[in-house]
């Protein structure tokens, strides 16, 4: 039986991190930090549980059942899990995240010093994605290609930026924000949604179980292990980037308290701290936290969609990874604008699939739970999904008026109610005649 070294579980664990350690994780948390001001820690344990503790509930969820998505939502029916599938990996892939990679990188790290003419752009991207392809055409390498070489590299830079902004903090942490000052646990919660890793985690799941089997791991048990393994790695080292990063915000109102952004504050913060060189640390952050995850994004749509479909996994990340270079063309504007409504109408979906999974063993048949809870989310994350893309009045108004409706947490209790009522019929109807026959 094959079992990894404590070197190979380590740089699984770098791959992991790498993965999910794109732009949006380093530019939210500083302005979220800015934002809380004296409330910076309570905001950032909000942020840490949406965006550390739900993506690696995901990876514990997917390891348990062994697959992708398709285990996941098995209790759905082969027809709607495949429908959620799709539109997922379409959303976190070529259609928005994807690009988004590239574009953000280019803004954050190349621009600064080429300028943003669309000819730059082009010029990067097709060099991004040459680069992008050229890993994720070599799926069994992704250990050594990542784990092993690209992300110490940015550890370091990470390393850098994270203990300069403790030790060296631009000023004293500021004054919080009317809306942190009122619940700052809550929107630092919602602010870890953008960070999207819970519908990462749902991509990057068969990744990482991909990475340990091209190991020679044949053993379910350990892949699961391993798995789970990767995924606390990766955790603890994405809650300490944050930490710091917080911690940066929070101290940069004196030279930052105009910034509309994190870039704005990650940019003054290098400016003041490092000068030239600063810049050039951030530029090398970025594009490789970037790089990273859209080798991992387009490598999971290869996986799933050769199998979905009669096609290669090499054809799929070739035509996913040109469709990708043209839609980054296109500029982050426009596809921040187009991908929000989507993403916001995916997550109270993805969060309940994870939930329900989690909990399988409490359900005598997972169908009868399942199809209803998950009918509602799809009720409410459509219902968002119209309000994020400026379609209020498709929305009836008594969506409006149900409790944490104004945090977009609307669809928490009608979700709970229809669970609650769905697991008392689970229990008082028995065995199914199938699963009995």
């Amino acid at each position: 039986m094959t079992r990894l070294k404590g070197s190979d579980l380590l740089a699984l664990g770098f791959v992991t991190f790498a993965l999910f350690l794109g732009a949006g994780n380093i530019i939210f948390p500083p302005s979220a930090g800015l934002a809380a001001g004296e409330h910076v820690w309570r905001a950032a344990l909000g942020f840490l549980l949406t965006g550390v503790g739900l993506p690696l509930l995901t990876v514990v969820a997917l390891a348990r059942v062994g697959g992708g998505m398709d285990r996941l939502t098995a209790p759905l029916g082969k027809r709607a899990g495949a429908m959620l599938a799709v539109a997922v990996y379409l959303a976190i892939g070529p259609l928005f995240a994807t690009p988004r990679t590239a574009v953000v990188s280019f803004e954050m790290g190349v621009a600064p010093f080429t300028g943003e003419s669309g000819i730059a752009l082009f010029v990067y991207s097709a060099a991004y994605f040459a680069a992008v392809l050229f890993l994720a055409l070599n799926p069994g390498r992704l250990v050594d290609s990542i784990g092993k070489f690209i992300t110490p590299v940015l550890l370091s830079a990470l390393l850098v930026l994270g203990g300069a902004a403790i030790l060296a903090p631009a000023g004293e942490i500021g004054s919080a924000t009317q809306a942190y000052q009122e619940a700052p646990l809550v929107e630092g919660f919602l602010q870890g949604y953008l960070t999207m890793d819970t519908l990462g985690a749902l991509v990057f799941g068969i990744v990482i179980a991909t990475a340990i089997r091209d190991r020679g791991v044949k053993d379910a048990t350990l892949v699961t292990r391993y798995s789970m393994i990767a995924g606390s790695i990766a955790a603890l080292g994405l809650s300490l980037v944050y930490l710091a990063l917080f911690y940066l915000g929070a101290t940069s109102q004196g030279i930052a308290g105009e910034a509309q952004n994190g870039v704005q504050i990650l940019t003054a913060y290098v400016q003041h701290t490092f000068g030239t060189a600063g810049s050039l640390l951030l530029a090398v952050v970025i594009t490789l936290a970037c790089l990273t995850t859209a080798v991992g994004l387009l490598t999971a749509c290869g996986e799933f969609f050769s199998k979905l479909l009669p096609v290669s996994y090499r054809t799929v990340v070739l035509v996913f990874g040109a469709f990708s270079l043209l839609v980054a063309n296109q500029g982050l504007t426009q596809l921040i604008s187009l991908s929000v409504p989507v993403l916001v109408g995916l997550y109270p979906l993805a969060i309940v699939l994870i939930a329900l999974s989690l909990a399988d063993r409490l359900w005598v048949d997972p169908r009868r739970v399942f199809v209803p809870t998950m009918a509602v989310a799809l009720v409410f994350g459509v219902a968002d999904g119209l309000a994020a893309a400026g379609f209020n009045g498709l929305v009836p108004a008594a969506f409006a008026k149900l409790p944490l409706a104004h945090q977009s947490l609307g669809w928490l209790l009608p979700v709970l109610a229809v669970l609650v009522i769905s697991a008392l019929v689970d229990r008082l109807m028995g065995k199914s005649v199938e699963a009995v026959a």
